[in-house]
C-alpha cells in the first residue's frame, strides 16, 4: 500500500501516468484493438489467397519444373530423362542459336520499347486534356490492345505484302512500281515486327502517360507559363521529371514484355527471313517442334534469367531517378 501511494505521489509531481506493473493484463480496449488488427491481417491474407494459389499453380510451379528440365537430356526419341548439367546450353551454343537468339531478343525488345514509349508519350501529350474529341481518339488508339496478337500479326502481314495496300499507297505517292518486301529483309523485318508489337500495346501505355500528366499540379505549369517558359521548356523541366513514376512503369513493362515476344512474330515472319527475327521464344518453339524438349526448356530458362537480370536493376535505377526528380 505504501509503495502504491508513493508511485501515485511521484506521478503527480512529474505529470507522468504510473506505469502498469509487469505481468498485469493490458486494458480491455487495447486487447480489442489488437484482436481487430489480427482479424484485419487475416482478412488480407484470405483475400490474397486465391491469387497466390493461381500464381503458384500456373506460374511458379511450371517455372520450377521447367528450370529443372533445362538441365536434363529430354527428347521425344527416348522415354528416359537424365541429368546432363550444362550440356543443353553447350549444344545450343554449338548450333549457333543461343547467342544469336539472345542478341535478336535484346534488339527486338529495345526497338519495341523505344518506339512504344516515344509514340505513346507523344499521343499522351496530344490527348492529355479530357474532352469529347480526345476521349474518342483515346478509344480508337486503345482498340489494338483488345485485338488478338495473332490476328494483329496476320493483318499487318497482309498490309505489308509486296503487293499489299501499304506498298500500293506508296506507289501512288511515288510512282515507279514500289514493291518493297518489308518482311523479306533482315533489318527491315526486325524493325517492322518490333514496331507492330509497339503499335499493339501503345494504347495502354498512352493511358498510363495521360494519367501521369494529369497528376502533375497545374499550378506548376501555370507558374512556368507566367515566367515565360515555352512549351518545350515546360515539358523538359517540369513535366518530364514529374513523369518519372509513369516512365518507370512503362519502360519496364514494355522492355520486359518484349522479351516474351512470340505471337506477332509467328504470324508475320515465323522467325524469318532466315533467322533474322528468331527471338528466344521462337527458337524455343522450334526446338519443341523438333522434339528437343531439354534444349527448349533451357531456352525458356534463359528467358526467365534475362527478365530478372534486366527488370531488377532497371527498376532500381529508375526508382532512384524518381527520388532525384
Amino acid at each position: 500500500m505504501t509503495e502504491v501511494s508513493a508511485e501515485v505521489k511521484a506521478s503527480g509531481r512529474t505529470g507522468r501516468k504510473p506505469e502498469r506493473p509487469s505481468g498485469t493484463p493490458a486494458p480491455a480496449g487495447r486487447r480489442r484493438l489488437r484482436r481487430a488488427g489480427e482479424r484485419s491481417t487475416l482478412h488480407h491474407y484470405l483475400f490474397a489467397a486465391p491469387s497466390i494459389v493461381l500464381v503458384a499453380i500456373f506460374f511458379l510451379a511450371p517455372f520450377v519444373l521447367s528450370a529443372g528440365l533445362a538441365f536434363t537430356r529430354w527428347t521425344g526419341f527416348s522415354n528416359v530423362i537424365t541429368f546432363n548439367g550444362l550440356d543443353n546450353f553447350r549444344i545450343l551454343d554449338e548450333l549457333g542459336v543461343l547467342w544469336h537468339a539472345i542478341g535478336v531478343t535484346i534488339a527486338y525488345a529495345v526497338i519495341a520499347m523505344l518506339v512504344q514509349n516515344a509514340v505513346s508519350l507523344t499521343l499522351a501529350l496530344a490527348m492529355q486534356r479530357s474532352n469529347m474529341i480526345n476521349s474518342f481518339f483515346r478509344s480508337i488508339f486503345f482498340i489494338p490492345v483488345l485485338i488478338s496478337p495473332l490476328a494483329a500479326g496476320y493483318v499487318w502481314s497482309a498490309l505489308l505484302a509486296p503487293k499489299g495496300p501499304i506498298n500500293g499507297f506508296l506507289d501512288f505517292l511515288l510512282p515507279g512500281g514500289f514493291d518493297f518486301a518489308w518482311l523479306g529483309h533482315d533489318l527491315s523485318a526486325l524493325v517492322v515486327v518490333a514496331s507492330i508489337d509497339a503499335w499493339k500495346w501503345s494504347g495502354l501505355i498512352t493511358l498510363v502517360y495521360i494519367a501521369g500528366l494529369n497528376a502533375i499540379p497545374a499550378s506548376l505549369v501555370e507558374a512556368a507559363m507566367i515566367d515565360g517558359a515555352g512549351r518545350w521548356r515546360r515539358f523538359w523541366q517540369i513535366k518530364w521529371p514529374l513523369l518519372a513514376p509513369a516512365v518507370t512503369f512503362n519502360v519496364v513493362v514494355t522492355l520486359v514484355g518484349a522479351f516474351s515476344a512470340f505471337d506477332i512474330i509467328v504470324a508475320t515472319t515465323s522467325g524469318g527471313p532466315g533467322n533474322a527475327t528468331s527471338v528466344l521464344n521462337i527458337t524455343m518453339y522450334q526446338q519443341f517442334g523438333q522434339s528437343y524438349f531439354g534444349t527448349a526448356s533451357a531456352l525458356g530458362f534463359v528467358v526467365t534469367v534475362m527478365v530478372v537480370l534486366t527488370a531488377v536493376p532497371l527498376v532500381t535505377w529508375l526508382r532512384r531517378r524518381e527520388v532525384a526528380a
